[in-house]
């Protein structure tokens, strides 16, 4: 068993790989997963690890890569999609949608649809067009998905080893700017991690910080920073999106009395607002203060010379908690 310092990029190989040593079932297909590895090389080696027929190049064809996966699925077999840019999932969506969501209550129960769609998702690599959308809310209002992000290698592992081993489709969505930003220690023991529920990353009493995914690392720094000022910020990571574990955010504060949460998506409608929401109908006299959202813009993500502009960063989110911790 490996136990050292990976990337998150490597941890979703790793897991990629044991899933495919102990199930015969599990097989992979995408745009260039094969031979090249994937365009970020999240399947390098799989291929002549376990063969073409397990590891298979697709056309450029998302429709068609939807519709094949929701078919090997209902038949028996665990296929993983990867889509190779989020951007470029909205072909594939009638399958994910109107298919692979729909297929346990379609059938009663008699058939269910365990699929994994994953996806690089969100900026910071100055990516052209459609290659840097974050827009996991049209995801997470479907039910029957579920929709899961990691924000660190070894959550990345973990979270990736359940969701392949779930009998429902999961949407696996990578943050890719921090695919090869740190290191982490993964001990590859197939040890998963669960589903539907968020992490509390850093313990606190002022306030609650919540975001997901790429966001984690300016939120963690962000606490870190204020600390400094004797502020106590306690840190969730949502990690599944959807189902959305309410309760531990709900029981931070409970403790704490305020919130800010903090996420890339444009902010209109994102899952921020469900969270804040939330918030305010189950834990109102708990609030010592309006719930505040830190986004992105409700704009088309900017090309690389405004994309910084576009994503929250470290200072933003510190402005937030000291407006929130403000408010009388």
């Amino acid at each position: 068993m490996n136990h050292e310092a990976i990337t998150l990029l490597e941890a979703v190989n790793l897991a990629l790989a044991h899933e495919m040593e102990q199930d015969e079932n599990v097989v992979i297909l995408g745009e260039d997963v094969g031979t090249n590895g994937g365009v970020f090389r999240a399947t390098a080696g799989l291929k002549e690890r376990f063969g073409n027929r397990r590891v298979m190049d697709t056309p450029l064809a998302e429709a068609m890569i939807g519709g094949l996966t929701v078919g090997m699925a209902a038949q028996g077999l665990k296929p993983i999609a990867e889509i190779q840019f989020m951007g470029f999932i909205f072909p594939a969506l009638e399958h994910i949608i109107c298919h692979a969501a729909r297929m346990r209550n379609r059938t009663r129960g008699r058939l269910s649809c365990p699929l994994v769609i994953r996806a690089p998702f969100g900026g910071g690599i100055h990516a052209p067009e459609h290659h840097s959308e974050s827009t996991e809310t049209l995801l997470a209002h479907i039910p029957g998905l579920r929709v899961v992000v990691p924000s660190s290698p070894a959550r990345a592992y973990g979270l990736l080893l359940s969701a392949i081993r779930n009998p429902d489709p999961v949407i696996f969505l990578e943050p890719k700017r921090i695919y090869r930003a740190s290191k982490q220690p993964v001990l590859d023991n197939g040890a998963a991690l669960p589903l539907d529920t968020c992490f509390t990353l850093r313990e606190g009493s002022d306030i609650t910080l919540v975001s997901w995914g790429a966001m984690i690392k300016e939120t963690l720094e962000a606490a870190e920073q204020l600390a400094e000022d004797n502020i106590s910020c306690e840190v969730i990571d949502v990690a599944t999106i959807s189902p959305l574990d309410m309760d531990t955010i709900l029981a931070s504060v409970a403790k704490t009395g305020r919130c800010v949460i903090v996420h890339e998506a444009s902010r209109h409608l994102g899952v921020g607002a469900e969270i804040a929401a939330t918030l305010v109908e189950k834990a109102l006299m708990d609030l010592q203060a309006p719930p505040l959202r830190i986004t992105g813009y409700d704009t088309v993500m900017p090309y690389f010379r405004l994309e910084n502009h576009f994503m929250p960063n470290t200072a933003d989110i510190k402005d937030a908690v000291r407006q929130t911790l403000e408010f009388v």
